[in-house]
């Protein structure tokens, strides 16, 4: 028997989870699948919250470390650039934890989840969309009204539903460590060194409860775990950092799309969240606040869709509004990539200790900048619905 759904949703991240909770509770059947077995293993994101998200969404604060309000940019021979800001920045999500919090609040509200079950196809029947699923040997279906992909930068539901995909990829590989003494305040440590982290950064996120050590960088040209293990290597014998009694508590990694938002991000068989979309930062990589802004407004798109089968509501979620949004951080993307030469950073830290380029930094790590608030879209599609 072919179970049937309103709306699947491909993908239990911090998207797919955010599209679930908005969804939960609105009458429609919402079923939340996922590959992995439980939501904490196979972890990507390093899970840095900046301050507008956490102004603007209630998360929950057992799920977030302290505050981090200290910067330090690191050139390739050590020269050092820091930052400090009077508000608290940055704080480091414990995602696992996260996600967990949030799929129990969503499955009380009615959202139906499966796990560890991979998506075998997809194909177009009548109305609906057949999705072909298995779980270890087992093979069962689904069928549903509209689909919502939140599986990743390399999506496969995009490719089921036609939508566009995302070409332009870095890679990172990060160490979560505990028992690693804090030396001073929490921070954020940024080392660019073209050599080690080609077009992108290598870092140290410490908390001081958690520290997070990572490279990243363009994915033809990273070794990622190669690179960070060379990273961690140096920070010992540096003593940047005493990792003599750390203890790992997880290994992570993926790719991360840097190429801006896509154009078609939606069609009237469903729509993509997260990094499916491309949502993230070209410059800074980050992508958490657009997965939440966006997936909110994806979530009442799909709803107002379902109830009044009208197609021009989707013309609210297309990445063409969204788009001008990323134009100066894909060049300042092009202008990342191009840099590479350690002296040429050496050069450029020399003049960030002028006060306008010192301003630029600031403004890079603490400005207010992010995806564009889409709460008057969202109102707009509330008054219309039953």
């Amino acid at each position: 028997m072919i179970e049937e759904a309103d709306i699947a949703i491909i993908g239990a991240g911090l998207a797919g989870l955010t599209c679930a909770r908005s969804l939960a509770g609105s009458g429609l059947r919402v079923v939340l699948i996922d590959r992995k077995e439980t939501l904490t293993e196979r972890i990507h994101t390093t899970g840095i919250f900046v301050r507008k998200t956490l102004q603007d969404f209630d998360l929950p604060h057992h799920c977030l470390g302290p505050p981090v309000r200290h910067v330090n940019l690191f050139s390739p021979r050590g020269s050092r650039l820091s930052l400090h800001s009077p508000h608290d920045e940055f704080r480091v999500g414990r995602m696992g934890a996260l996600y967990e919090h949030w799929l129990a609040d969503s499955q009380r509200r009615g959202v139906e989840f499966i796990s560890g079950a991979r998506l075998v196809g997809a194909t177009l029947d009548g109305a609906h969309t057949h999705l072909d699923l298995a779980r270890g040997r087992q093979h069962f279906s689904l069928r549903a009204r509209f689909i919502i992909g939140a599986d990743g930068a390399r999506s496969t539901i995009a490719r089921h539903l036609g939508l566009d995909v995302n070409t332009r990829f870095l890679v990172g590989a990060e160490d979560v460590l505990r028992n690693v003494p804090l030396d001073g305040p929490p921070r954020f440590d940024c080392y660019l060194d073209p050599v080690l982290a080609p077009g992108y950064i290598a870092w140290v996120v410490h908390d001081g409860e958690e520290a997070h050590l990572g490279v990243g960088g363009l994915s033809n040209l990273l070794q990622a775990r190669a690179a960070l293990d060379r990273f961690r290597d140096s920070l010992s014998q540096s003593r940047a950092i005493d990792l003599t009694r750390a203890e790992l508590v997880e290994r992570r990694g993926g790719l991360i799309p840097v190429g801006g938002v896509l154009r078609r991000i939606a069609s009237t068989r469903g729509l993509l969240v997260g990094d499916a979309t491309g949502a993230v930062s070209p410059l800074t990589a980050g992508g958490l606040d657009p997965a939440i802004r966006l997936s909110q407004l994806a979530a009442e798109v799909a709803r107002h869709y379902l109830h009044t089968h009208d197609p021009r509501v989707l013309d609210l979620y297309t990445g063409a509004r969204f788009r001008p949004r990323f134009t100066s951080r894909l060049f300042a993307r092009r202008i990342l990539e191009s840099v590479t030469s350690p002296a040429l950073i050496e050069l450029g830290f020399a003049v960030a200790r002028h006060w306008p380029m010192r301003l630029l930094a600031w403004h890079v790590f603490f400005g207010r900048g992010s995806f564009p608030d889409v709460q008057a879209d969202i109102a707009r599609l509330n008054p219309g619905l039953a």
